[in-house]
């Protein structure tokens, strides 16, 4: 009998809908730490990760050939073990754009109203309507890693009259932007941005992107937002361009390293919101990912081989 092992505690609605994709396989439904290590030699398909997936899952004996991950990024995963067993590895791209578009304009709604301040202000007691207010409408946006997450953060961001720049790897156009390049122009759309939003993957080629020449392409008035890696900026230079001005501020939902120690300076500068690694959680994950695997689980078992998300093990994306 085939084996499938699903992880992370879906609900019994969830996992009903998995059984009914798979008729007649065992499926072991459990969190990670409920599983029997061993069990991870006999699965197939798994969905989830957990180290069992590696220590066991990738002996050469074990009968793998399938995980999909609940991650979209994927840059801390054994890729090469993973490709070297031939196991078909699936990321979760897709399901996040919604949660990662409202965190990045909570940061950037914040920012254009002061609303960062009003909140540390709270926090003293303190009633001072000073500073600049100005608006999302008619400003520029620049998306660094135009994906599925960039193309709804363009798409929002026309409702709100904002003009559009993408950047990608492919440099093709997208309806969703006035305007699209490949990384040779980055440091133009860096130049031209009042928020630059950077939803990258870690890549080599995105490993310290943003360094101090991108933070210097940047305008003094802008706002430099990371929801992707925090290894595609160098953590150094972000703070010296923050404390000297060369930009005006900073929305961090991920940082390099992760987390900040207590004492990093980051956390004490006013011009600095820092989530902890949550714009892509929301109260929808579970379904969202159980809908995707049982898409990519009706293609696997019918053409043995799932058909969304496959991870490319050279571009490590």
């Amino acid at each position: 009998m085939r084996k499938m092992i699903c992880m992370h505690g879906l609900t019994p609605e969830q996992e009903d809908k998995i059984r009914a994709a798979a008729p007649g396989w065992s499926i072991l439904f459990g969190r990670p730490s409920e599983l029997d290590a061993e069990s991870f030699r006999d699965a197939e398909v798994v969905c989830g990760w957990c180290p069992a997936v590696e220590t066991e899952g990738l002996r050469p004996d074990s009968k793998l050939r399938w995980v999909q991950t609940w991650s979209a990024g994927v840059d801390k995963l054994p890729l090469d073990a993973l490709a070297a067993k031939g196991v078909i590895l699936t990321d979760a791209s897709g399901i996040h754009p919604i949660q990662m578009t409202e965190t990045a304009f909570a940061m950037m709604l914040a920012f254009a109203r002061n609303v960062h301040t009003a909140i540390r202000n709270q926090a003293k007691g303190v009633w001072d309507s000073s500073g600049t207010f100005g608006e999302l409408y008619g400003q520029t946006i620049g998306i660094v890693g135009a994906g599925a997450i960039g193309g709804r953060l363009a798409r929002i961001a026309k409702a709100f009259g904002m003009r559009t720049l993408g950047v990608r790897r492919s440099g093709r156009p997208d309806a969703d932007f006035d305007a699209m390049t490949d990384l040779t122009g980055l440091h133009d759309v860096l130049s031209a941005s009042d928020y630059v939003v950077n939803a990258l993957p870690l890549t080599a080629e995105t490993r310290g992107l943003f360094g101090p020449d991108a933070f210097r392409s940047m305008k003094r008035t802008a706002r430099f937002l990371n929801i992707g890696r925090g290894a595609t900026v160098d953590t150094d230079a972000l703070v010296e361009a923050l404390r000297d001005g060369t930009i005006a501020g900073a929305g961090l939902d991920v940082t390099d390293p992760e987390p900040l120690p207590a004492d990093h300076p980051l956390w004490k500068m006013d011009n600095v919101i820092i989530t902890p690694h949550t714009s892509g959680l929301t109260n929808r994950y579970k379904e969202r990912i159980t809908e995707l695997f049982v898409f990519n689980l009706q293609t696997y078992l019918r053409e043995g081989r799932p058909a969304r998300n496959i991870v490319d093990y050279e571009r490590r994306y």
